[in-house]
């Protein structure tokens, strides 16, 4: 009743009063809309923080001022700092203080001229928006109208952050937050009561922080508020004798540039903003200080920059992001190398290595070629330039062999494996596979650390999730590493079938690169209870210009590359010299972790040959062990054979020159000739065919290859100090050293050679054909092109 009653008065009012009522509606409805929004548009600082708020770096804003983005709360002492020295009723009032204007308007009629003002924080939060406006009655009207709608519209709070957060201290500096690490060298929340105070009462005169000047005055001011707060009761007497006795700042503190780089990166779409990292403070301050020992010790052979990643496998963040060293700008300091393309060296071994073991195309220990080879013209050859004949297929991947990853290559499919490495999302690598040719796998390829390191944290993802879903994959391992804190990782669904590789073959590559030999110095870490077990990977590119090692844990992901970013290559840049100690520096401050669980779902335990690694063949010596599931299907042992010896054992015999019963049949580890030839130099356990007796007929055998010259090559004859040309050396391998072999030219009988097959020669330019005949009718042939 009451309220139809008053209604009906405000109808009569309006009908009696239309005009007021337009006009008082007007202005109702200017002042709702006099305040801008937002209150404040100047350019901020791009700000970089930990996730607990703790400042990585900071880029300056546009129109050079050290403006931080707004705070969303200020601490309880600059609170009770401000509020005492500039508004001590401030919740009391609407935006203004009548009794404080009144007595503002009768010092400066008295002075005649404006000595002090009667604005609250409110009408001050009001003037800092409307910059540049004089100082006049009028402005002051307008302030506080303005004021007592900022009022009705935010919290008190909210008020006082915007105060904190564009209040001029001094020079460039603006705001609270800034002005604590400006001045102090410290976040706000950290300041003392000193501190704060002199923070405090710089706004209303900016001018006095400048160091060496107004000391006195500075001091003077901020003494008199610390007399305010004790007597107050803010602060007791002892708060207040300590703070006295603080000395004033004597000159301003360059601001923290712990992650330069990436504060460059995430700047450019987050400019102006504070922005949360995952970076891990104390990580970061240590990898640093790596990286600076380091640079030192690299600059002396002229190479200048390195970058660093850390990540946390099972969460993806990035802990630890070194984009550069602290060289000069004639070396590139600026350059970001962590998303650089470079070549990748042999960092992409074990994808190969992993995908064939996947397929059942390799078993782990399986010997795999390491001979002199050409293909298509294209000859890899080994960082060391020997060769092993035969290797483990694990012992290659430890030792980074070219020769075998290559033939590998060839043998799985250059077109295949380029198809199935896009599942690994490395950017970089997007040209054909007939772009690469075979070299892919031994730095062909370029591919970034950033990208590499999200590929090698995938796999050991890969491994921990099978573990913990009772052997399931997820079908997005391959994800992007994350900076920005408050993201949420995306390792897509839950899936029984493995997307691109399986558990097994995984752990099997990381079982292999464990046994690595680590730098020097660090040689027996094997030996030692105490030893990370990391699994890890170096890799140099054609020339010394990248050297990579990316270290791998259960739980940590750790990527080096160093090199010089304008591409010059310089001697001893290797992975090995050059990243890996890096790396183990960076792995023993980082927490320990377990070793990958084995995935034994994904694992079949099978008899292999214990000499070649092949599935064990029923004259092979033995051993157990793990392979992937689908290693079954591959063949069993070839090179193990079984011989008649005759009743001494030192000869071979046959049913022409022995009775079956005198013989002694013997299993014997036999590799073709060429590989036999190396393999023997470095495995002294070896042993050779016997030789046939002399009165048994030899059986007609493929027992021998050359090592020199290549099918179809170009050689040239080699000249001595003194200009005279010297002899072409033909050399082959045989199985059975004692054998003769007969040499043709052309057809044309040169020579004979026993137990070391090599043949001089010193043809005329031109094109032959050479032809090695032995004794039991086996022949080889090489086409080759002698030129000088």
């Amino acid at each position: 009743m009451l309220k139809s009653i008053r209604l009906e008065k405000i109808k009569n009012y309006v009908k009696i009063h239309p005009k007021r009522c337009i006009v008082l509606g007007i202005l109702l409805i200017w002042y709702y809309f006099s305040l801008p929004k937002p209150l404040f548009d100047d350019p901020t600082a791009t700000v970089l923080q930990t996730r607990k708020g703790e400042l990585l770096g900071a880029k300056i804003a546009d129109d050079g001022q050290w403006r931080f983005p707004e705070v969303d709360s200020i601490p309880d002492k600059f609170k009770q700092c401000i509020l005492a020295f500039e508004d001590q009723q401030f919740y009391h009032h609407f935006g203004f203080n009548p009794i404080t204007i009144a007595q503002a308007m009768y010092d400066n009629n008295k002075a005649g001229k404006i000595i002090r003002g009667g604005s609250t924080i409110t009408q001050q939060v009001i003037r800092l928006s409307r910059k540049g406006k004089q100082r006049s009655y009028f402005e002051k009207i307008k302030e506080l109208i303005l004021a007592t709608r900022l009022e009705f519209g935010v919290s008190k709070e909210k008020i006082l952050e915007l105060y904190a957060s564009h209040a001029p201290f001094g020079g460039n500096v603006v705001g609270v937050d800034m002005a604590a690490w400006r001045y102090f060298g410290i976040p706000m929340h950290q300041l003392s009561w000193a501190e704060t105070a002199t923070l405090a009462v710089l706004p209303n005169a900016p001018s006095l922080i400048y160091p060496g000047k107004n000391q006195e005055r500075l001091i003077e001011k901020r003494n008199r508020l610390l007399r305010t707060l004790l007597k107050q009761k803010t602060i007791d007497s002892l708060t207040y004798e300590l703070s006295v006795s603080e000395k004033l700042p004597q000159k301003p503190f360059p601001l923290p540039h712990t992650t330069q780089h990436l504060l460059d990166k995430l700047s450019v779409d987050h400019q102006g903003q504070r922005i949360q990292t995952t970076i891990n403070k104390e990580v970061q301050k240590q990898v640093n200080q790596i990286v600076q020992q380091h640079y030192e010790i690299l600059s002396q052979n002229e190479v200048y920059n390195m970058a660093v990643l850390v990540m946390d496998v099972k969460t993806r963040e990035v802990l630890s992001y070194v984009g550069n060293t602290p060289t000069n700008k004639a070396h590139q300091k600026d350059v970001d190398i962590i998303h650089a393309a470079r070549s990748t060296g042999s960092t992409l071994k074990p994808l190969l290595y992993a995908l064939m073991m996947d397929k059942g195309e390799v078993l782990p220990e399986q010997l795999i070629s390491d001979i002199p080879t050409v293909i298509a013209g294209y000859m890899p050859k080994n960082y060391d330039e020997t060769f092993s004949g035969a290797v483990p297929a694990n012992r290659a991947l430890a030792r980074s062999l070219n020769v075998p990853a290559v033939r590998l290559l060839q043998q799985y499919g250059l077109h295949r494996f380029r198809s199935e490495i896009d599942a690994f999302k490395i950017r970089d690598i997007r040209y054909s596979a007939e772009h690469y040719g075979l070299s892919m796998i031994v730095g062909g390829a370029e591919g970034s650390l950033w990208d590499l390191c999200k590929t090698y944290a995938g796999f050991a993802s890969i491994v921990d999730h099978y573990q913990d879903t009772s052997s399931e994959y997820f079908t997005n391992e391959f994800t992007e590493p994350i900076l920005i804190a408050d993201s949420t990782l995306d390792i897509g669904k839950k899936v029984t079938q493995k997307p691109v590789l399986g558990a097994g073959s995984i752990w099997l590559a990381f079982e292999a690169m464990k046994k690595v030999n680590r730098p020097e110095g660090d040689k027996a870490w094997e030996f030692y209870d105490s030893s990370r077990e990391i699994a890890w990977k170096t890799g140099t590119s054609f020339g010394n210009r990248d050297g990579w090692a990316i270290g791998i844990s259960q739980q940590y992901v750790v990527g080096i590359w160093v090199g010089n970013a304008d591409g010059e290559g310089r001697p001893e840049l290797t992975g090995l010299n050059s990243a890996a100690p890096v790396l183990f520096d960076v792995f023993n401050l980082l927490p320990r972790s377990t070793w990958f669980p084995t995935p034994f779902d994904d694992l079949t335990q099978v008899m292999i040959c214990a000499d070649s690694g092949f599935l064990a063949g029923n004259s092979c010596p033995s051993k157990q062990t793990y392979i992937p599931v689908s290693g079954t299907k591959t063949k069993p042992c070839p090179y193990h054979q079984l011989i008649h010896l005759d009743p001494t054992k030192r000869y071979r015999v046959n049913s022409s020159c022995e009775p079956i019963a005198n013989m002694s049949h013997t299993p014997w580890f036999v590799l073709p000739p060429l590989q036999a030839y190396y393999y023997r130099t470095r495995n002294a356990t070896y042993r050779p065919l016997p030789p046939y007796r002399y009165d048994c007929r030899a059986t007609s055998e493929g027992s021998m290859d050359f090592i020199f010259p290549k099918n179809n090559s170009s050689v040239y004859l080699p000249k001595g100090f003194d200009g005279k040309t010297n002899e072409l050396i033909l050399k082959i391998a045989h199985a059975n050293s004692e054998t003769s072999v007969f040499w043709y030219i052309d057809d044309q009988f040169i020579g004979v050679t026993k137990q070391f097959h090599e043949m001089p020669i010193l043809p005329v330019p031109g094109e032959y054909i050479i032809t090695a005949l032995d004794e039991t009718g086996n022949e080889i042939k090489r086409r080759i092109e002698v030129k000088e």
